[in-house]
């Protein structure tokens, strides 16, 4: 049985910072956890026409991993065709922005969001008055930077720093979540440097689904 993290754009090194993010969580998972390109995906989901695209080639790629799957963990902050997906397959299907938000909760009161483009803050704020959690919201602030141009570390870490230095002290925020999956590789630093819990949502959504694997296992079900 595994747990199958999918990355709908089709940049391979965004895979592997999700890769490095939640390799210490094979240590604890019960079963494995594979990382996947959608090659087929653009190099970015940075619009609402990009997430419309990869909904189709990211639903035939969760129906080829149906066999043996545990669970499927959709690595775009987006969560493109995520609800359809549970429509689609039995195992649970979990979308990293909705995942990141349910834990920023758990650790403050207020979360602010960093995004990586101001055109992404609007279908955030849509997706968290679905949820009903918009009032928990302190700030969406973004870096206006691309998913390609995360790799510039220097660029990036100097944006991060002053984005989440004005959620907390202008905003009220006291946990942040990093709102692409492109930006995993800096949760740490980014969290010693602003003294606030920072969320990176695939290893919130990794957690949770492992946590959806032993759920299913305790209760004797087809999952295990």
């Amino acid at each position: 049985m595994t747990i199958h993290v999918i990355n709908p754009n089709s940049l391979s090194d965004v895979t592997e910072g999700i890769d490095a993010a939640i390799a210490p969580m094979r240590a604890v998972s019960p079963v494995a956890i594979e990382t996947h390109t959608l090659s087929e995906g653009p190099p970015g989901i940075e619009t609402a026409a990009h997430i419309a695209q990869v909904v189709a080639p990211l639903t035939k790629r969760v129906e080829d991993l149906t066999q043996g799957a545990s669970a499927f963990v959709v690595a775009c902050y987006s969560d493109p065709g995520v609800a359809a997906l549970r429509e689609t397959v039995w195992q649970p299907v979990i979308g990293i922005g909705e995942a990141a938000v349910l834990t920023a909760m758990q650790r403050g009161a207020r979360f602010g969001t960093i995004s990586i483009q101001p055109g992404s803050i609007p279908r955030h704020m849509a997706a968290l008055g679905v949820m009903g959690v918009a009032t928990r919201c302190a700030g969406d602030l973004a870096l206006s930077l691309s998913v390609r141009e995360l790799s510039d570390a220097q660029r990036t870490e100097a944006r991060l720093r002053k984005v989440g230095t004005a959620l907390r002290d202008a905003h009220g925020a006291d946990v942040l979540i990093l709102a692409c999956a492109g930006m995993a590789r800096y949760r740490a630093d980014l969290e010693e440097e602003l003294g606030l819990p920072v969320i990176d949502p695939c290893q919130a959504a990794t957690a949770m689904a492992i946590a959806a694997v032993a759920l299913e296992r305790a209760a004797g079900s087809k999952g295990s």
